[in-house]
């Protein structure tokens, strides 16, 4: 989302998607978009285990951010291809229930985890997805920043990859496809690995082949599969048409993961 041919590449795909009969829910992120605007700020930004440790400061740009600068510019992306989008974040029509999320961290396997307090960010307790559907029933195609509310009105920042696998699978989706900035899981020797199931997975987790980021979306990929979701792809969102490349040719172009 931070090139101009691939941002209208993505809204092209998303508007052929639904003119063909597929019901396409966009759910996005906005890291770098979220970093500049930090930077600018004066304010450093910090993550374990892929997700941002979010104070309040930090809380106010990322929704600013996300569901000010990135929703309205995917959705005006897809309005002028053609389609009827509606941007949303998971407080419109409580849409996401959140907690406070805390997290695992273990550096040592010989040490026992630390328990790490990341802020405002949230886990979901529960997802209605009655808006989803009502917006998509009428035609228009629902764009989704990922920031939820609490019990208390509280607002979490929420892992994007996270909450497209919990509305995926309060949708039954018949695919979930998580865009990134690489082909895939690559394995040790830098060759793509087309599928992974959850007993390859330990081991690459354990051999540090897959680490950082990608750990969280392979968590959530799982999840998402375990709760109903057909299909789970990781691709290459820097490539042109990626979506409709993933979709409808034989071989895919991206890492699928299986139970």
């Amino acid at each position: 989302m931070v090139d101009e041919q691939l941002k209208q590449d993505f809204a092209n795909d998303i508007v052929l998607l639904k003119y063909i009969g597929i019901n396409p829910v966009v759910v996005h992120g906005g890291g770098p978009q979220i970093n500049s605007v930090m930077d600018q700020m004066g304010i450093r930004p910090r993550f374990v285990r892929g997700m941002r440790l979010t104070d309040e400061r930090t809380m106010d740009v990322v929704e600013m951010v996300l569901g000010g600068k990135v929703n309205k510019s995917i959705v005006a992306q897809i309005n002028m291809q053609g389609g009827r989008a509606v941007g949303l974040s998971g407080k419109d029509g409580g849409l996401i229930l959140a907690k406070k999320h805390y997290i695992m961290h273990q550096e040592d396997e010989n040490k026992p985890p630390e328990i790490i307090d990341p802020g405002l960010v949230g886990e979901v307790i529960r997802i209605d997805p009655d808006i989803i559907n009502t917006l998509s029933g009428k035609g228009f195609i629902p764009v989704i920043a990922p920031v939820g509310s609490g019990e208390s009105g509280e607002t979490f920042n929420i892992n994007a990859d996270l909450v497209a696998g919990k509305i995926a699978a309060a949708l039954s989706a018949g695919r979930l496809i998580l865009l990134t900035d690489v082909d895939g899981v690559m394995s040790v020797s830098g060759k793509l690995v087309s599928s992974i199931n959850s007993d390859t997975i330990d081991n690459m987790i354990r051999e540090k082949q897959i680490v950082g980021g990608m750990i969280p979306k392979i968590e959530f990929a799982l999840d998402a599969l375990s709760n109903g979701v057909a299909k789970v792809q990781i691709i290459n969102g820097k490539k042109r048409h990626a979506l409709l490349l993933e979709l409808f040719t034989h071989r895919g172009i991206g890492t699928e993961v299986t139970i």
